[in-house]
């Protein structure tokens, strides 16, 4: 990797001579400016004000423009000539614990790599000091024309440089948060922890720039003169009315999605969603495949439903008439009942009198 800064780290009285490396690198997809009309090249050219030409880049230097627009030109050996001690030096200040340093300071990353042999005993002692102390080192130095801010940590076997904004370059978060009262359940907290809990870790090596993924695959096809793909419909998204009830439906969904979600947990409510869900995702937009078998089945079933209904009101008629015989039966046999039942009420008034007039 090619250097882009030389000196050396101050370790106290300790000189390390060491090399600065970056330790990142872009993989953003640029883009050219063309003229529409005919794909030329748009570029832009460098011009002198006064004798309104180009000039080249052997021409151009640097120079400070001061408020009232007077022009202080600044050459390279003047900047060489800075008078700091962290023009060519990154000079260590304090020891911290890594936590003492906000994530927000953190700007771009560097290696530094011993530079020869004489500097990879203290280099390595450095390295070492660093783990054993499980300290990061905070330091001062120059690079671009500013001087600026550092915190020096062990990577691997390397150390390993951050380059930090000072703290008044960092704003205040104020107007940010709401400006309302919201008061946060238990229960919800609960969800939100099982959440968390079910989302789980993730290895950030698996992670990958899918945006830069797409974009090659749209400059690919426009480069064979194909059809660009099609963008994926966006996933529905609306206004979260219930938080509880949007926090459950989260957790089932990542159980789901790492098949550890128990069967007692699937309730009838939860397999008539999915099933709403599966026929929501497997029926294809305008197609009316359905519609004709129903009406098939419906004519084909006609006929068996006019027999299967005269059947049934043959067999209600028989019934019918069955009941009505045996009604007719009984009230023939109750009419006899009666008629004997009078003819032993007159008989036996007679067989008294007999008896009576025997008796006289």
């Amino acid at each position: 990797m090619r250097s882009i800064w030389n000196g050396a780290i101050s370790f106290g009285l300790v000189s390390i001579p060491i090399k600065l490396v970056n330790a990142t690198e872009s993989h953003t997809i640029s883009f050219r400016q063309i003229h529409t009309e005919d794909g030329g090249r748009i570029r832009y050219r460098k011009v002198c004000e006064l004798e309104e030409r180009e000039v080249t880049q052997a021409e151009i230097g640097k120079a400070y423009e001061d408020a009232d627009g007077t022009i202080v030109p600044i050459t390279d050996e003047d900047l060489a000539h800075l008078p700091l001690p962290t023009a060519k030096t990154i000079d260590i200040v304090a020891f911290v614990p890594a936590e003492r340093i906000d994530p927000l300071q953190m700007e771009s990353a560097y290696y530094l790599a011993a530079s020869g042999a004489p500097a990879a005993k203290p280099y390595t002692l450095l390295r070492e000091a660093l783990k054993r102390s499980r300290k990061v080192a905070i330091a001062k130095f120059a690079l671009r024309g500013r001087e600026r801010l550092g915190m020096l940590r062990v990577v691997d076997d390397v150390i390993a440089m951050h380059g930090l904004l000072w703290p008044d370059e960092i704003r205040a978060p104020q107007g940010v948060a709401p400006d309302v009262d919201v008061t946060v359940r238990d229960q919800e907290l609960d969800l939100a922890d099982a959440l968390m809990d079910t989302l789980g870790e993730v290895d950030l090596q698996d992670l990958h720039d899918e945006y830069r993924e797409a974009l090659e695959e749209v400059i690919a096809a426009k480069a064979a003169g194909e059809a660009p793909p099609e963008a994926p419909e966006p996933a529905p998204g609306g206004k979260v009315l219930d938080l509880m009830a949007a926090l459950e439906k989260s957790v089932r969904a990542a159980k789901r999605s790492r098949g550890e979600e128990a069967a007692e947990e699937v309730g009838e409510g939860e397999a008539g969603e999915a099933a709403e869900e599966a026929e929501v995702r497997h029926l294809p937009r305008g197609r009316r495949t359905g519609a004709p078998a129903k009406k098939t089945t419906a004519r084909k079933s006609a006929p068996a439903a006019k027999k299967t209904a005269a059947k049934k009101t043959t067999a209600a008629a028989k019934k019918s008439t069955s009941g009505t015989s045996k009604t007719a039966r009984s009230s023939r046999s109750t009419k006899k009942t009666a008629t004997t039942a009078k003819g032993t009420e007159k008989k036996t008034p007679a067989k008294k009198t007999a008896s009576r007039k025997r008796t006289a």
